[in-house]
């Protein structure tokens, strides 16, 4: 069939559908060959080095660590404002640890009591407590966001500020590592190591703190 025996509407199509296996064509080619792309992306980063600020010496033990995930819910409502108007209503997913840790440098002269003829060394150790709660920044993000629409305006012009979503989360995991038992934990880990070391020394280890606890 001639082009003189088609009609001006085929012709077009025609010219549309070779347009747009063409266009088909360059992008499959731009996918496989990247160098290709006239608006592909790149990223520089041109950050200094780290610099020291300062050095100290550590005398925690860190006898037990958790991890944890938590599901941040928060929800922003405008009094007698439509959700859809102002509001806004937020998913954040939050993954980190806390330990728990003794800090032997607080360990005053009396916390040794030796006694020779017994062979046993009673050892008095500080409080356990737990460490601030560090969050895994690859697996921490905002899983879902509903704004209204002048919350959705004003956030191309001011972006919203996420300290608070980090806080919530870095207090309900904080909540969650008390109520796991790390201090414990931590406490009966130390006291078996020192038991350890001192039954090497030919003593006997006794904790007298722990046993009136």
């Amino acid at each position: 069939m001639s082009d003189r025996t088609l009609s001006p509407l085929w012709r077009i199509g025609r010219v549309v559908a070779v347009v747009l296996v063409v266009i088909v064509a360059l992008l499959w080619l731009v996918s496989k060959v990247p160098n290709l792309n006239p608006f592909s992306t790149e990223t520089k980063d041109r950050s200094g080095p780290a610099l020291l600020q300062s050095v100290r010496d550590l005398s925690q033990y860190h006898g037990a660590e958790g991890d944890f995930q938590v599901i941040v819910d928060l929800e922003h409502d405008v009094a007698w404002v439509p959700d859809s108007i102002a509001g806004s209503h937020t998913l954040f997913v939050a993954r980190g640890t806390v330990s728990a840790y003794i800090d032997l440098g607080t360990l005053s002269d009396k916390a040794l009591t030796v006694d020779e003829e017994k062979k046993t060394v009673q050892v008095r150790l500080p409080e356990p407590k737990l460490a601030k709660t560090n969050l895994d920044q690859e697996h921490t993000y905002v899983y879902a966001q509903d704004r209204g629409v002048w919350d959705a305006v004003s956030s191309l012009f001011n972006p919203p500020d996420q300290r608070e979503l980090y806080v919530l989360a870095e207090k309900k995991i904080g909540d969650a590592a008390k109520e796991a038992g790390l201090t414990k934990r931590a406490e009966r880990n130390l006291q078996q190591m020192l038991t350890g070391m001192f039954t090497s020394l030919g003593y006997k280890a006794e904790f007298p703190e722990a046993d009136t606890a």
